[in-house]
């Protein structure tokens, strides 16, 4: 058979639904094979946005998701989106076309040596030189995506495409992973919990990548400890659960530092370096930490594990919470940085400021949707109040781009997601920064029939450089711009636009958009003047309890 025919039914063997991308004239026998295919292939408009769409398809499903581009700018352009998932370890799979291999020694149209430059941000990639190779790399690719989430890359050569083969897909088996975790240890760390005077779960990630939301709540339930969650963490237990204290992911002196600063033990469960530097909340190095995870932590002066379950994190919180004999009651200075927490948003829910306040604005949401419904998070001044103060109450059900933090991110996502999980209600919400970033796949959103609202915070400017700015120098610079008409150019690609013209319109305009279907804009203006009042707050003097 032909290897682009091979190719793809290697594809098929590894369980791909869909893939992302922009055709090329080097990748034409493959989209050729594509057609031929139950595969669905999702043309965008640019690929970035492909690799934000395959990016956010592995973090929902666990699966990779697929993105496919040509040589030269066409790769260059998945690189933002490659290197996102790299960083969140999303399990992906990026393809790209290239020239013929006669043409790769020497100076060629297009040509440039993607291989190498895909090393940076994969964690492996192969360039395809023999039809027969094609079975073994595609599994290779797929295996290291899953067993060590993140995105890895072929690059498949137009004249190697067109090759013929007598070679098979692999046949695909499922090598189960499990742990046997030392019982000392789980004895050990059980001990030290139990002789804490104030522990604190740090939950991460890792918790749903492994899908271990499940065992870490019973834990909590058994145990009564407390949980802080990364903002990639959150859901990892309910918002509205006891035990729960609210997430950190900002320098400032946040109230969730508090409740670290008061801690003298951390659980760290799927926690990843790339959330939350260990520098700010373990600063003085004095903290006892236990390490579970999948892997074998950084080498980090402030996070230097005590105790460390490396294996499977649901089998160490099962096998954990075995050897907890013990319940604890949450200490009263816990209670009360839960309440602040809490307070926080509430305080806002019957705000009537216009322009709109965030916080009121995140409120509203909130109601609108269900607690496993979607929230795809972009990058800005939003991203910190959405982390801060958004309630997450199920597992894999906020999106954001952490470890990179690229703008363009949200509109991307909510496509995957809305093709993913059509039952849920999807909602983005991105600043007009990021949102004109990836704007052009709008119509690819119109054109597969999504349902999703994106709310934009719109300020006519970049707000989060904006804070930065205003914190360090009482000065901007840069940061202000125009912007379009976003109802009209809402309309103009098939989608529905609304500009929210008071506070209490949000909400019913929010409700009427999830009910009625399709793709709609709500262009809210906001209040980032709420920006530098929450730094004020985040003085040394808001952690006294």
């Amino acid at each position: 058979m032909k290897a682009s025919d091979l190719f793809v039914k290697c594809l098929e063997n590894e369980g791909v639904e869909y893939i992302f991308g922009v055709p090329g004239e080097e990748t034409i026998d493959l989209t050729e094979s594509l057609r031929k295919s139950k595969i669905k292939f999702i043309p965008t408009r640019h690929e970035q946005s492909a690799a934000f769409m395959a990016d956010v398809y592995g973090r929902l499903t666990h699966k990779p998701g697929v993105c496919l581009a040509t040589l030269g700018p066409g790769a260059t352009n998945l690189i933002t989106g490659i290197a996102d998932a790299h960083l969140d370890k999303a399990p992906l799979v990026a393809i790209t076309g290239q020239s013929a291999l006669e043409k790769t020694h020497k100076e060629s149209h297009q040509y440039i040596d993607i291989v190498t430059a895909f090393k940076q941000f994969t964690t492996w990639n192969s360039k395809v030189t023999r039809a027969d190779f094609i079975p073994e790399i595609v599994h290779k690719a797929f295996d290291i995506a899953t067993d060590r989430p993140g995105a890895t890359h072929i690059e498949l050569p137009e004249d190697v495409a067109g090759e013929e083969t007598s070679k098979e897909p692999i046949s695909k088996k499922v090598y189960p992973h499990t742990s046997v975790h030392d019982e000392s240890e789980l004895k050990r760390s059980a001990e030290m919990i139990k002789k804490s005077s104030m522990p604190v779960i740090l939950a991460g990630n890792g918790v749903f990548r492994e899908e271990a939301a499940t065992e870490l709540r019973k834990l909590v339930q058994f145990t009564g400890l407390p949980v802080v969650t990364t903002f990639m963490g959150k859901g990892a237990v309910a918002a509205d659960d006891e035990h729960y204290l609210g997430s950190m992911g900002i320098k400032d002196h946040d109230h969730i530092m508090c409740g670290f600063e008061m801690a003298d033990l951390i659980i760290c469960v799927g926690y990843d370096y790339v959330e939350y530097s260990p520098k700010f909340w373990n600063p003085d190095k004095a903290k006892k930490i236990i390490h579970i995870h999948t892997d074998h932590p950084e080498i980090d002066e402030n996070y230097m594990p005590d105790i460390m379950l490396i294996g499977s994190i649901k089998q160490a919180l099962f096998n954990l919470r075995q050897q907890c004999e013990f319940t604890r009651e949450m200490p009263d200075k816990f209670t009360k940085v839960r309440s602040r927490m809490k307070a926080e948003i509430e305080d806002y829910a019957e705000d009537l400021a216009y322009p709109v306040k965030p916080q009121r604005i995140l409120s509203d949401v909130r109601e609108c949707i269900d607690r496993d419904d979607i929230l795809i998070s972009d990058v800005g001044a939003h991203k910190l109040w959405i982390g801060r103060l958004f309630p997450a109450y199920e597992p894999n059900t906020i999106f954001i781009s952490n470890g990179l933090a690229t703008m363009g991110f949200a509109l991307p996502g909510a496509i995957a997601a809305s093709m993913i999980k059509p039952e849920k209600k999807v909602v983005a919400i991105v600043g007009d920064g990021g949102f004109l970033m990836n704007l052009q796949d709008l119509e690819t959103a119109v054109r597969f029939g999504c349902n999703f609202v994106v709310i934009i915070f719109n300020d006519s400017k970049y707000g989060l450089i904006e804070w930065h700015e205003r914190k360090a120098f009482n000065e901007t610079m840069g940061i202000d711009f125009t912007n379009p008409d976003f109802v009209m150019l809402a309309q103009s690609f098939g989608a529905k636009g609304v500009k929210i013209e008071s506070t209490e319109d949000l909400k019913p305009k929010l409700t009427e958009a999830l009910e009625a279907g399709g793709v709609w804009l709500l262009d809210v203006p906001v209040d980032y003047s709420e920006n530098i009042k929450l730094t004020e707050k985040l003085k040394d003097n808001y952690c006294e309890i």
